[in-house]
């Protein structure tokens, strides 16, 4: 009579590793706070060879990356058939996610990457989201609404999120009404828009490596009718 081979635990080696390792980074998050990661921190505490996170990872900032895609970037973008509808749900989500329990963690993950990043593609995540976000922008364009470009509404709904998540309370939906309403009244010339240098910055930056935001100069004058 044959044995019966061992249970196999669901996902395999390559799996164990990664939830290991992705534990290990917010154990790191939570008890340091923002200090720095190394990659020997990260093996000590999940108890991976070093060579192990370097060969699947590559980096402390690829790691992260890997870290708020899986964990942080995984809710659908709302399709509610309008545009504000659309504004208002998104932003409730990314407020709930910041204010969670693990959301200022996933925030801090997010910040070290963008700041320990060496290459393009090692901001993923963003640009994951970014072209989600466009996505949804851009059915509301052709259902005839007038949207904004992609910069207003990182500036003027999502940076005050992620701002008050990070320094003080998480917003509730209220207040991420009033942003969304903000942003439309821009949009649709009822009020002035904030002129700054945080826009132009953000495009700057990804245009240098991946170019979807389009030119400075596009984004200021793509108009939607």
């Amino acid at each position: 009579m044959n044995a019966t081979p061992p249970a196999k635990r669901p996902g395999g080696r390559s799996a164990r590793i990664r939830d290991d390792v992705h534990e290990a980074v917010l154990d790191l998050l939570h008890s340091d706070g923002w200090g720095e990661i190394t990659i020997a921190m990260i093996a000590e505490h999940s108890g991976v060879h070093q060579a192990t996170i370097y060969r699947r990872w590559g980096s402390v900032p690829g790691l992260l990356d890997d870290v708020v895609t899986s964990r942080l970037l995984t809710t659908p973008m709302p399709d509610t058939g309008t545009l504000r509808g659309d504004l208002e749900t998104f932003a409730a989500r990314v407020a709930e996610s910041v204010g969670s329990p693990v959301g200022s963690m996933y925030l801090r993950a997010t910040l070290l990457a963008s700041k320990n990043a060496g290459e393009a593609h090692e901001y993923g995540f963003l640009v994951d989201r970014g072209l989600e976000i466009q996505a949804m922008l851009d059915r509301a364009e052709k259902r005839g609404e007038r949207v904004p470009r992609f910069l207003q509404l990182f500036e003027i709904v999502l940076i005050p999120i992620y701002f008050h998540g990070m320094f003080f309370a998480a917003v509730g939906p209220d207040h991420t009404k009033t942003l969304v309403d903000r942003l439309i009244r821009i949009v649709e010339g009822v009020e002035p828009e904030p002129m700054d240098g945080y826009s132009r910055t953000f495009a700057e930056h990804f245009n240098a490596g991946n170019g979807y935001l389009g030119s400075d100069k596009d984004q200021s004058s793509r108009k939607m009718s």
